[in-house]
Formats: structure tokens, C-alpha cells, sequence
């Protein structure tokens, strides 16, 4: 019998005193298993113990197991916990849907105490052999992931290389789109992905000619047609990488100046039919772009960003992602604060932030 202090630790979640005392009672002579009767405690349970595996059931009031699943999926703290759903339901559409939550396995009611401590077995060793995988490739791809920062950090200077935009700029933007990928509960590796392609959005203005770009004065529309062509430019030099990062990148590149209403390019896409990342990178590049200083204007303060944000909601930008990103203040200033230090000593290079 494993010692105590060896134990693994299983966190039950059930809004049902009786399941829990069921499962507990399989489970306690060879874990330590702690309990919650809702989603909420167990969210508050889980921030403080972190434990090896969940057992969450699907069926439950205020918060069912589906959120509280993408919650910690979204978490980088507790993304790699294992979640197996316990569930009277057996349709496949709801397998489905659990799985798109991030759960690993399903564990049909009425409950067979073998297969639940095989299942929980099963999983507890995969999670311990994960994790010592992710250890060997991230020693193992540090070298090359410092090589892929630094080309990003250069397909991102290039699209601001005639502008009065900082290096500085294109990373805080970045930490903007990651903070409210994360308040949208998007997965943490997504997230990541998201804050590596953003940085790429403008790579399409290399294509546009000096005399327009750096014009002194309001387009005409022959030069604003040209302009807006930047989006497919980017689109294209991006999408010639299929991977997923590069994938992403072009897609931002593609979309980020289409707005909610319609009213943007080059499609004129509508509401939803935006991909959710150009969505999110459209409201943090005109919110750094509004805070910073530039040769031509003040910085603007974040509380009067934020508004200009809720004006230009339902218009320009997503209404549910200004209303989250204005949700985030905090973090928001944090970031700010993190970043425009970074420029105040000029360093530009990217670092693993």
C-alpha cells in the first residue's frame, strides 16, 4: 500500500453526497481523494491543492462539468490535470462534447468499482509519462524555439519597418491577445499560438510601396485600395508554412482589419464569421496602438481606450471580447506596465515572456 505522504490525490466532483461516498469508498485505500458537491468548489479546491486526477460529473446546477472542464483547460496551471467525466449519459454526442471539453475519458453510471480504478489508473500513469515527455522536448526544442521567436521578432519588425512603431510594440500587442484569449477560455496551447502569430499581422506591409506608407497625408482612394491590400500580402507570405502557428498568422493577417458590422477588409466579413483570433488581435493592436506615444499624438489613457473600445463596440469589434477585455483591467495594466519598462531601457528583442 503506497504510503500517505505517495499517494496520489483524486478530487470527486458530484452535486450528490451519495456518489461521492460511492466513489470515495473505491477509491480511498490506495488515494487520497477530496471531494466538492459543485463546479465552483471544486474550482476553489483545485487553485489550492492541485490534484492528480478529477472525477467530475456532467449533470450539475450553476455550473455544469462541461465549463468547469474548459476552465481548467484553459488554466496553464491546471491544463495538464487529467479530467475523467462521470455520467449517467451514454450518447455519443455528449462523449463528443466532453472530449472537445479536454476530458480524457467517460465513466458510465451505475459505476463498477474495477473499471474505475483501472481507468483511474490507467490515466494517473499516462499523465506521469506526459509529463516526463514534455520535460525531455522542451530541453530537447529550447534551441529551435528560440530560432522560431527570432523569426517572428523579424516578420514582425519588417511589417513595421517603415513605421514609428517600437519592437516593443508587436510583443505587448501580443500580451494583450494572450490575456484575453485566456479571459475567453481558450486552450493554453492556442493561447500560446495565438501570442507567437499575432505579432505577424502587419507582415503584408512590406509589399506596399514607401510613398504610401509613409504618405504625410490622407490617402487618396487609389492609395488607400492599394494600402488594404497588406491583409492578403501578409495571408499569403505567411500561409506558405503549414504548420499551425503559421497557419494562425496568416489567418490574422487575413482578418484582423474586418470589423462586426461588416464594414471592413477585404471581405467584409460579418459578426462571427471572423475567426475568433483576428477578432481578439483587432481589439489589442487599437488598444496599444490608442495608449501608445507616437510622433504625431499623446498616448491615450487606458481608461479612455477602454471607452473608445466600448464605443467601437458592436461596430468595429466584438462586443462579448471588449466586454471581457475591459474585464480584465488588472492584467491589462499589468501587461502595460511589464512592457513599457521593457521599452524605457529599449529593449526590443523578444524574451520568453
Amino acid at each position: 500500500m503506497q504510503d500517505a505522504a505517495t499517494k496520489s490525490t483524486i478530487l470527486v466532483v458530484d452535486d450528490t453526497t451519495e456518489n461521492i461516498d460511492v466513489l470515495q469508498g473505491i477509491l480511498s485505500s490506495r488515494y487520497s481523494v477530496r471531494a466538492a458537491t459543485s463546479g465552483q468548489l471544486a474550482l476553489r479546491i483545485v487553485d489550492k491543492i492541485k490534484p492528480d486526477l478529477i472525477l467530475l460529473d456532467v449533470m450539475m446546477p450553476g455550473m455544469d462539468g462541461y465549463e468547469v472542464c474548459r476552465i481548467l483547460k484553459s488554466n496553464p496551471e491546471t491544463a495538464r490535470i487529467p479530467v475523467i467525466f462521470v455520467t449517467a449519459m451514454s450518447e455519443i454526442e455528449e462523449e463528443e462534447k466532453g472530449f472537445e471539453a479536454g476530458a480524457v475519458d467517460y465513466i458510465t453510471k451505475p459505476i463498477h468499482p474495477a473499471i474505475v480504478l483501472s481507468r483511474v489508473n490507467t490515466h494517473l500513469a499516462l499523465a506521469n509519462q506526459q509529463r516526463a515527455c514534455e520535460q525531455t522536448v522542451r530541453e530537447r526544442t529550447r534551441e529551435l524555439e528560440e530560432s522560431q521567436r527570432a523569426a517572428i521578432f523579424m516578420l514582425g519588425e519588417a511589417g513595421h519597418y517603415n513605421d514609428t512603431d517600437t519592437g516593443v510594440h508587436i510583443w505587448r500587442m501580443a500580451a494583450y491577445a494572450a490575456a484575453l484569449a485566456r479571459a475567453v477560455h481558450w486552450p493554453t496551447d492556442r493561447v500560446r499560438l495565438l501570442e507567437l502569430a499575432s505579432p505577424m499581422h502587419d507582415t503584408g506591409k512590406i509589399g506596399i510601396p514607401d510613398d504610401i506608407l509613409k504618405a504625410p497625408r490622407k490617402l487618396t482612394p487609389e492609395e488607400w485600395a492599394i494600402m488594404k491590400t497588406h491583409t492578403e500580402i501578409g495571408h499569403r507570405i505567411l500561409r506558405a508554412s503549414d504548420t499551425p502557428l503559421f497557419r494562425m498568422a496568416a489567418e490574422i493577417a487575413l482578418y484582423h482589419h474586418e470589423k462586426w458590422d461588416g464594414s471592413g477588409y477585404p471581405y467584409g466579413l460579418r459578426g462571427k464569421e471572423i475567426p475568433q483570433s483576428a477578432r481578439i488581435v483587432a481589439i489589442a493592436d487599437v488598444f496599444d496602438a490608442l495608449t501608445m506615444r507616437r510622433p504625431y499624438k499623446q498616448a491615450w489613457s487606458i481608461e479612455a481606450a477602454f471607452e473608445q473600445l466600448r464605443k467601437d463596440a458592436g461596430a468595429h469589434f466584438d462586443p462579448f471580447l471588449v466586454e471581457r477585455f475591459v474585464g480584465i483591467e488588472g492584467e491589462i495594466r499589468d501587461i502595460k506596465a511589464e512592457w513599457d519598462e521593457k521599452e524605457s531601457t529599449d529593449s526590443t528583442a523578444p524574451d520568453d515572456h
